[in-house]
């Protein structure tokens, strides 16, 4: 079934250069990129987005990383899209993410681990509507 993630390209990524080279490996995987943008998230932004994990103690660390810098938001489609781009960008830690994962070539921390993905169809939803309109999602069919 053809469905949507979302992905972001995470401050240190973009920081280091490395926007274009996932860019890259995101149409390599066969993945339809529906929308894409480059921002700077204010703290308030990444609060709202992170916002489920607003009692775990990384909440700050998180939402201060990711207001930190420009990053690159994407709608992202494919068949089982989530859990291709979950399989596409490897484990959170990046020691533990298998060879040829994004996060295994351009993570170097668990806290910069240079890819955020949806973990699921429910939350993949919320995740595109929390940063693009109906109208910027443009098909390529």
């Amino acid at each position: 079934m053809t469905n949507r993630t979302f992905a972001i390209i995470k401050p240190d990524a973009v920081k280091n250069g490395d926007t274009g080279k996932i860019y890259d490996r995101i149409l390599s995987a066969g993945f339809n990129v529906l929308s894409a943008k480059l921002i700077k998230l204010t703290l308030a932004q990444a609060e709202g987005f992170y916002a489920v994990h607003a009692e775990r103690p990384f909440f700050g660390e998180l939402t201060e990383f990711m207001s930190s810098g420009k990053c690159m938001v994407l709608a992202l489609e494919k068949e089982d899209a989530v859990a291709e781009w979950r399989k596409t960008i490897g484990a959170t830690n990046p020691v533990d993410a298998d060879e040829g994962t994004i996060r295994k070539d351009f993570a170097t921390s668990v806290g910069e681990n240079a890819v955020h993905g949806s973990d699921s169809d429910e939350n993949a939803a919320i995740e595109i509507s929390y940063f693009f309109t109906g109208s910027e999602l443009v098909q390529n069919r």
